[in-house]
Order: C-alpha cells, then sequence, then structure tokens
C-alpha cells in the first residue's frame, strides 16, 4: 500500500461511508488518536504526517463498528484488505 494521500483519502472514505466523522486536532493523544465512538467521532492528531495519519487509520479500522453494507464496492475490497492484514499481523 503506497503512503500518499490518496491512500489516505481512500481510508477516510471507509469511515464517512459508514458515518464517522475525522477531525484532524491536537493533543496529546498516546496513540495518535481518540474515538468518541457515541458520537462517531474520530480525532487524530494533526501533527502527524501523511504515512502516520496512514498507519495509524490501518490499526484503527479494523477495531471500529463497520456497517459494511455502507460501503462502496471500492472501500469494501479496501477494508477487506486492511481487516485480513490486521488478522494476519496478530
Amino acid at each position: 500500500m503506497k503512503m500518499n494521500q490518496t491512500t489516505l483519502d481512500k481510508l477516510g472514505n471507509i469511515l464517512t461511508d459508514t458515518e464517522y466523522k475525522i477531525r484532524y486536532e491536537r493533543g496529546s493523544f498516546q496513540s495518535g488518536w481518540c474515538l468518541l465512538e457515541e458520537k462517531r467521532v474520530v480525532v487524530l492528531n494533526k501533527f502527524l504526517d501523511t504515512e502516520g495519519r496512514i498507519n495509524t487509520l490501518l490499526d484503527l479500522i479494523p477495531q471500529l463498528d463497520v456497517n459494511y453494507d455502507k460501503l462502496t464496492l471500492e472501500s469494501q475490497k479496501l477494508y477487506d484488505a486492511v481487516v485480513s492484514k490486521s488478522i494476519l499481523s496478530v
């Protein structure tokens, strides 16, 4: 997977397709992210570079409650790849 803005946008689409909002804020997040589950908001540390943001979303997406049926076909393929990679690394 390439570490560029296009990849970041595609990972972001997985979240927005399932009604999560992504916010980039500064804060003292130990892991680079904060999740407000009731409001379906993912807050990423704004000081992370593109590669850091991608890696953070790759770690975070498998943990979220994603409604697979709401994803576009392209997002479904990427989601499957992210989840399967996550399972292999455990």
